[in-house]
């Protein structure tokens, strides 16, 4: 499996997204407590399944689009929240240890179709 493989690469891109978010928290002097506790908090995403796949699935990916970090983190950098920045460093290195691990968008069949899985 070489770079042609679309899931390696995917995994590479999550890789490297999650080293550059825990670098620019480190950079920024970001609260590591805060870190550790908000780490996760983006699958809080998957109580939609709970209600049915396809709720759920709309809720995880929302949850998931790397849209809102980067807004966050835009905020913070222009704006005069330090906090804003932290949140949106913190989500956008969920985003890539998820990658990383191999978990990615899902499909409204079931919670383990995601588009790691299918591309």
């Amino acid at each position: 499996m070489g770079l042609d493989s679309p899931r390696l690469v995917l995994r590479i891109e999550g890789a490297v997204t999650l080293i550059a978010g825990l670098l620019a928290y480190w950079h920024i002097g970001g609260n590591w407590l805060l870190f550790a506790l908000l780490l996760l908090a983006p699958d809080l995403g998957m109580l939609g399944y709970l209600a049915n796949p396809r709720i759920g699935a709309s809720i995880y990916n929302l949850f998931h689009l790397p849209l809102w970090p980067g807004l966050l983190i835009i905020a913070g950098w222009f704006g005069p929240s330090q906090l804003a920045l932290e949140i949106g460093l913190i989500w956008l290195c969920h985003l890539g240890m998820d990658h990383l691990a191999g978990y990615g968008f899902k499909y409204p069949t079931k919670f383990q179709d995601t588009h790691l899985q299918r591309v």
